[in-house]
């Protein structure tokens, strides 16, 4: 697979009846929860989840979402969609960046973007990351980093 960074996170998915909209093609909003869904994944994988998340008082909410939708998905294509940390101040912001691929053809069908700051789930105003945050992802933006 030719992917835009070295060293991606990578989800598998299948294109579901329930995925198509009136246009025969994967509803735009379904590509947000497949983001989503990712970026889960790789931060359950990092070690922080809901569980540790609440246990810190902390979680990293998206504030920004930059999609381009380059061609379209449909009902039982296999996807897979990798994710990278790109960036991070160590504070308060981080950036993802994301590739939706269809094996198959080798087509990409999405380049994203998010950037989530962190919060204080108690309060939900911006807070800064806890050390176990620093310690979770920084090792990802290495990995990811060409």
């Amino acid at each position: 697979m030719s992917w835009d960074l070295a060293t991606p996170f990578i989800i598998d998915l299948r294109v579901a009846a329930d995925d198509i909209d009136g246009l025969g093609h994967a509803n735009n909003a379904v590509y947000v929860t497949w983001l989503e869904r990712c970026a889960w994944r790789h931060s359950q994988r990092l070690g922080l989840d809901l569980v540790e998340y609440r246990r810190l008082d902390r979680a990293m909410a998206v504030v920004r979402h930059e999609i381009d939708y380059l061609a379209a998905a449909y009902e039982d294509d296999e996807l897979q969609l990798a994710t990278w940390i790109v960036d991070w101040d160590q504070r308060l912001k981080m950036t993802r960046r994301f590739q939706l691929v269809r094996p198959s053809d080798g087509t990409t069908l999405l380049r994203a973007q998010t950037t989530f700051v962190c919060i204080e789930l108690s309060s939900g105003r911006p807070k800064r990351m806890p050390v176990e945050f620093i310690e979770g992802y920084g090792p990802a933006l290495m990995a990811g980093a060409l």
